[in-house]
C-alpha cells in the first residue's frame, strides 16, 4: 500500500552554471563582448568561484538567477506539495488526479505514525476506506475527476519543477531548517544534494536571499 520512498532527479540545468553566473557578474562592471569575457573566465581556473563567491558576499543575488534547473519528483504526498506551490518563482507540472492511476494506492506514512502500531492500525483502515469509497463512487458512475474527493492528502504524487538558483536558495533556506515539517525538509535536503552536484560554489552555503 505504501509508496518505494521519495525521489529527487535533476533532469536538466543551465549548461556550466556557475560559468554562466560568473559571466552575468563580469557583464555588469566590464564592456567587452561577452565572447571575449567567457574566455577570460575559462582561462583562469577557479575564477568563476571567486565571482561567485564575490556575488553573494555582496548579496549580488540578481546573477544567480540565470542558472536554472529542473526536477523530477516522486513518492511526495499532497500534503507536501500544497507546501511547495507556496514558493512562487518556479514552474511547477503534477501528476493529475483526473487521469492518473491512483488505485495503485500509493500513500506517504507519517513517521510518527509508523512507529505507533496503534496509530499505524488507525491510519491503514482510514487509507483502504477511501480507497473502497473511491472505487465504489466510481462504480456508481460518479466522474472520476469528483470520486477522487475522497481521497486523503497522504496519495503519493508526481511532479516536475524548474527554478532559478535564488529562488531555490530561498527554498532550502525555508525548507531545510529544522523548524520545516519533516516531508518537505527531506525533498529540500535532496534536491540541494542534487545542486551541489553540478554548482558546488552557488550552493556550498544556504543562505537568505
Amino acid at each position: 500500500m505504501y509508496g518505494l520512498g521519495m525521489r529527487v532527479r535533476l533532469m536538466w540545468h543551465t549548461p556550466k552554471p556557475e560559468i554562466m553566473v560568473a559571466l552575468a557578474m563580469r557583464r555588469c562592471y566590464n564592456s567587452k563582448p561577452i565572447e571575449d569575457l567567457e574566455k577570460e573566465i575559462e582561462s583562469k581556473p577557479g575564477y568563476e568561484k571567486e565571482l561567485i563567491a564575490k556575488a553573494l558576499r555582496d548579496k549580488t543575488f540578481d546573477v544567480i538567477e540565470h542558472a536554472v534547473f529542473m526536477f523530477e519528483i516522486e513518492g511526495v504526498s499532497r500534503v507536501c506539495t500544497h507546501q511547495l506551490v507556496r514558493h512562487r518563482i518556479a514552474s511547477y507540472d503534477q501528476e493529475s488526479q483526473r487521469f492518473s492511476a491512483v488505485e495503485r494506492e500509493d500513500f506517504i506514512v507519517p513517521p510518527s505514525v509508523q512507529t505507533t502500531p496503534e496509530a499505524l492500525a488507525i491510519y491503514q483502515n482510514l487509507l483502504k476506506d477511501s480507497i473502497t469509497a473511491f472505487k465504489r463512487l466510481k462504480e456508481l458512475e460518479v466522474p472520476k475527476e469528483d470520486a477522487r474527493f475522497v481521497l486523503p492528502q497522504s496519495i503519493g504524487t508526481k511532479l516536475v519543477i524548474t527554478a532559478n538558483a535564488r529562488s531555490l536558495m530561498h527554498f532550502f533556506y525555508q525548507r531545510t531548517a529544522t523548524q520545516a515539517q519533516w516531508e518537505i525538509r527531506e525533498l529540500a535536503e535532496m534536491m540541494l544534494g542534487e545542486c551541489r552536484k553540478v554548482a558546488p560554489t552557488i550552493f556550498k552555503e544556504v543562505i537568505e536571499v
